[in-house]
């Protein structure tokens, strides 16, 4: 527990910045998790955008994907958007609704992110190690995700979806 509190207090210091935006801070938040935890292989924040009931990728830190946007349903992420639940698997490869960003991957746990109740995003970890997962990740990743939409409470800041 004291690894994690020391991860989101650099958490809270990346977002207490103030001379960058918040797609800049995300991708801190990105690199930072996946240089610090050594089973996050791909860390992403994809966001949602309503009207087309579709997930955006705004910030992410490892191998670039071909999946920038993600419909609803589709996937472990597009799931995520519907069902408003985390989202732990231990072996993609028995999962009948997931895409591949990358072959190496073979677990991934994804984290809703709510503003003023309603989801507006998500984190997205893939690890290229089976079973990777587990009750401290979850506790870990709600945590920064309450960081990031307290942030955004207080200093009234909406992510832009084009």
């Amino acid at each position: 527990m004291e690894y994690q509190q020391k991860l989101l207090s650099s958490v809270s210091i990346i977002l207490g910045s103030n001379d960058t935006s918040l797609e800049t801070k995300l991708g801190a938040i990105c690199s930072l998790l996946k240089h610090e935890v050594n089973t996050y292989d791909w860390v992403g924040f994809y966001f949602a955008k309503a009207e087309t009931k579709t997930l955006h990728l705004k910030a992410f830190a490892g191998i670039p994907t071909d999946h920038t946007v993600i419909p609803f349903g589709k996937g472990i992420c597009g799931q995520v958007a519907v069902s408003n639940e985390n989202f732990v698997v231990k072996d993609v490869h028995v999962q009948d609704n997931y895409i591949a960003c990358n072959l190496d991957v073979k677990s991934e746990i994804v984290i809703p992110l709510f503003l003023n109740q309603t989801n507006i995003g998500q984190i997205d970890i893939d690890s290229n190690t089976a079973n990777a997962f587990d009750q401290t990740d979850v506790y870990l990743l709600e945590e920064v995700n309450q960081l990031i939409s307290d942030h955004m409470t207080s200093n009234n800041i909406s992510i832009n979806i084009s």
